[in-house]
């Protein structure tokens, strides 16, 4: 065993002697499938604490030659494939972490010390095959498989690291990217090339050099979909395990959402969840809200209201094709959301093309990063919402009318306060508080039309559920009346308890008081 080259299993045998480790070892079934083919290159990039080293390490375990796995694999899902024994410990494994390069590497050159570094590793397994002339890593890499047949199979973490940390180094960079697409790109002697990172790899201005490399990501994870993060069924056994309240972990943790699995979790959150026995911010905790406040305040036409729009639990269309895939260049609005998709603090729809914030947990540090930034007016909606809240529950109809006039007024800077959508926007950020204890379900399928605003209460929240209809121009009773009509709160099912059903209207042409308030206590 080596440092880099085949480094052994230990590090998953850390991975599974954890107190909670979910079985995601049929990733291995896929890339078994990809060894020595077309799509043998593989970029799956997701945010921090997504899982991706551990990915990498059991990757290790299972490839490397020096070491025997086969008890690290037992029970696991894994073991059961057909392909399993046949490249269980067969290939010469390259794992590399870009970020310990870069670090280490200081003024020699990140590429020259990684090549310095590997090739003496390769000359010490190789010394009967590599003479000290050797000094480029894929020559030497070359010159083994010309010589023995072997292959090699390269795990590679923080690819994008010079991307993200030198960010000002044009030259650095595309060092970086020729050098990456020499070693790897229509090379024999790789078998499978496995790179992580947050960051895709398709665009670089001219220097798309690792146009070979299948990119899975946060926008589109493909095939990957379930190795992401956990999903519903996995998290489901996890609360059973532990004793937690399934639907407030979903509300803390649930929202990132694919093609086929509607329901990913944060892992990092979950686990820490699940050990600690308490719901709190435990991803975001990881790093500053600093970092997304600076995203939030680039002055792009249109950013700050599609913000404050998913504040209010709405979803807004985006186009995430134009991203250069780096964290300096930006030209539109769509460009940022999609920067914060890759980073974690949104959720895309590929389907609908549509992103939003997925959960509680980072509900909380969009709230953190505007507190200390240039948002005082949507701050003070929220820091109003508990009370809005407060007066809905007790029936005080003229108090929430009151309510939402001053969240109109507040928001009206940065939202276009003249339609509906406006106003169910308005209005979801007004009871932003709501859903600390409630499930917010917009455009809510009654079967005979489609509630504007529903609040179903956690299973473990003793309040009761709220139904809200939405006029423009017309009456409060003319909303409230439709509720009863369409009979909205017949699709409630399965759930027990008091509702209260809140009609609500704007009339532009009452100035002194544009919004009145109907509650009915059903």
């Amino acid at each position: 065993m080596g440092i880099y080259l085949n480094p052994g299993n230990k590090g998953f045998w850390q991975v599974i002697r954890s107190k909670i480790y979910v079985d995601k070892s049929n990733l291995i079934a896929y890339t078994n499938e990809l060894i020595n083919t077309e799509e043998k290159y593989l970029c799956v990039s997701r945010p921090r604490r997504f899982g991706k080293s551990i990915a990498l390490k059991m990757l290790a375990a299972y490839y490397s030659r020096g070491c025997d796995s086969s008890d690290l694999f037992r029970g696991l899902k894994i073991e059961k494939n057909e392909t399993f024994p046949e490249h269980l410990n067969q290939y010469d494994v390259i794992f590399l972490n870009m970020q310990q390069f870069l670090i280490r590497a200081r003024d020699q050159g990140l590429t020259d010390y990684l090549e310095q570094v590997l090739t003496g590793e390769l000359r010490e397994a190789y010394g009967d095959i590599l003479s000290d002339r050797i000094t480029i890593l894929a020559e030497a890499l070359e010159r083994i498989y010309v010589k023995t047949g072997k292959q090699f199979i390269f795990l590679i973490d923080e690819w994008d690291c010079v991307m993200r940390e030198r960010q000002e180094s044009e030259a650095l960079q595309r060092q970086y990217l020729d050098f990456l697409r020499s070693l790897l790109k229509d090379q024999p002697y790789v078998a499978l090339a496995y790179m992580t990172g947050i960051l895709p790899v398709k665009k670089y201005g001219q220097h798309s050099a690792l146009n070979m490399f299948w990119e899975h990501s946060m926008t589109d994870q493909f095939a990957l979909e379930e190795f992401t993060g956990f999903t519903e069924e996995e998290v489901r056994i996890l609360c059973r395990q532990y004793d937690m309240d399934e639907a407030e972990i979903s509300n803390w943790y649930d929202g990132y959402r694919f093609r086929r699995f509607q329901h990913i979790y944060n892992p990092r959150s979950v686990v820490s969840a699940m050990k600690n026995r308490v719901l709190s911010n435990y991803w975001t905790s990881t790093e500053t809200y600093e970092a997304l406040k600076i995203y939030m305040e680039m002055d792009f036409d249109g950013l700050r209201g599609d913000i404050v729009r998913m504040l209010g639990g709405e979803c807004v269309r985006v186009n995430p094709f134009s991203f250069q895939n780096d964290m300096s260049t930006f030209h539109t609005k769509d460009d940022v959301l999609t920067l914060l998709i890759h980073l974690g603090y949104l959720a895309f729809d590929a389907e609908k093309k549509e992103v939003f914030i997925p959960n509680k947990e980072i509900m909380g540090e969009f709230e953190n990063a505007m507190s200390v930034g240039g948002w005082p007016e949507i701050m003070r909606i929220l820091q109003a919402s508990e009370k809005l809240l407060e007066a809905t529950l007790r029936g005080d109809a003229e108090s929430v009318a009151r309510g939402l006039d001053l969240a109109h007024m507040e928001a009206s800077s940065i939202l276009a306060y003249n339609d509906e959508n406006s106003l169910s926007c308005a209005i979801g950020l007004a009871y932003y508080s709501a859903r600390k204890d409630y499930r917010l379900i917009r455009e809510f399928p009654t079967g005979r039309g489609f509630a504007d605003l529903v609040f179903l209460p956690l299973p473990s929240v003793r309040k009761p559920a709220i139904v809200v209809e939405l006029k423009w121009d017309k009456s409060a009773d003319a909303a409230l009346r439709q509720i009863r009509e369409r009979k909205y709160i017949h699709a409630l099912e399965g759930y027990s308890g008091e509702i209260l059903l809140v009609g609500v209207n704007y009339d532009r042409k009452n100035p002194a008081q544009p919004h009145s308030c109907v509650i009915e206590r059903v």
